[in-house]
């Protein structure tokens, strides 16, 4: 017998995706990341696998991030990597075809709406819709949008940050920029060729913004001994660097961030921005995890800021929720398409 009942979610971030299964909740959160044998095509691995070969496959190797900046890059290697995510996530069910249901930044145009829906066509699923990001987040954070009271979500993810204010369950006021997660990574990179002619790669930028990445000085001195390749002899070499120095590092893609909370706070109504002045801001996102943001945040806005409870799920957890509403809100929150 086929299995007719299966309906996922599915956040489909810059630097992972997880998949929630109605009644099941978050089954898989693997990296966006796909290995290519460019020779015959054929996919070598896809999610946590392929994304230990960054920066270490031969010539006939490439391990593609088909995601960039919240939209899909390569629009074939994400249908391929969907597809495998859709299978591995039914397993040996024989499932006729799921509806899915995939968030998008709330930025993002017709035209990258469009690519995300024929992806996830193409890649099996029976009929697809759209939500996007922030109200997902606010859902999977617990909030109750359908009231008339306002909410900030800032949705600091891999790709893009987003920033909305949400009542009576729709968005009143939103901005999506380009700023999260990877120009973090690409700031430090920046830092440590700038002031120690120290050449790193992408996983061990990441692997410092984890560790000692901060946003705002606490005083907890931690410190990371740093490998990479010296840009003046040539040869490797290993730097002591600390939590202090990430907060230069990272100053100017935070600035962008707190300007972006900024200018959707000055358009929102008044009534709603002193709800928001009572109720703070929530924060969500992989990236909303970076040591002293929600510190940092508080002090430039002067509102209080909370990061929420599970931030790397959040968006994966409100769009398996608006599964379980589904018929009720595919007039409203959603943008529904199919086949």
């Amino acid at each position: 017998m086929f299995d007719l009942n299966v309906e996922m979610g599915i956040d489909l971030g810059t630097a992972s995706v997880l998949v929630y299964v109605k009644k099941k909740g978050v089954v898989l959160n693997e990296p966006a990341v796909v290995a290519i044998d460019k020779n015959t095509d054929k996919i070598l691995a896809v999610g946590e696998e392929a994304r230990q070969m960054l920066g270490r496959t031969p010539g006939n190797i490439v391990a593609i991030r088909p995601l960039r900046e919240g939209v899909i890059s390569d629009f074939e290697v994400t249908e391929r990597m969907l597809k495998y995510f859709i299978q591995k996530t039914c397993g040996n069910r024989r499932v006729l075809k799921p509806r899915v249901v995939i968030c998008v930044p709330s930025g993002v145009t017709q035209v990258e709406k469009r690519a995300v829906i024929d992806a996830a066509n193409q890649a099996g699923s029976r009929k697809t819709f759209l939500i996007e990001e922030p109200i997902a987040a606010a859902i999977g954070a617990g909030l109750d949008i359908s009231k008339p009271t306002g909410n900030m979500i800032v949705d600091v993810g891999g790709g893009t940050t987003d920033v909305a204010v949400i009542s009576l369950g729709g968005i009143v006021v939103s901005t999506s920029i380009k700023i999260a997660g990877d120009k973090f990574d690409e700031a430090i990179i920046r830092y440590m060729r700038k002031k120690y002619n120290l050449l790193i790669g992408e996983m061990t930028a990441e692997e410092m913004k984890i560790k000692i990445g901060s946003a705002y000085q606490s005083g907890n001195g931690q410190s990371m001994e740093v490998r990479g390749r010296n840009l003046v002899t040539g040869l490797p070499k290993n730097h002591e660097v600390f939590s202090s120095e990430m907060i230069e590092a990272l100053e100017e893609p935070v600035a962008a961030i707190v300007d972006s909370i900024h200018s959707v706070i000055e358009k929102t109504p008044p009534e709603l921005a002193a709800d928001i002045s009572d109720s703070g801001i929530i924060l969500t996102g992989g990236s909303a995890l970076l040591h002293g943001l929600d510190t940092l945040l508080a002090i430039k806005i002067g509102t209080p800021v909370k990061v929420a409870e599970d931030p790397v799920s959040c968006v994966a957890t409100g769009t398996g929720k608006t599964l379980e509403a589904i018929d009720s809100l595919e007039g409203s929150l959603i943008t529904s398409k199919g086949r």
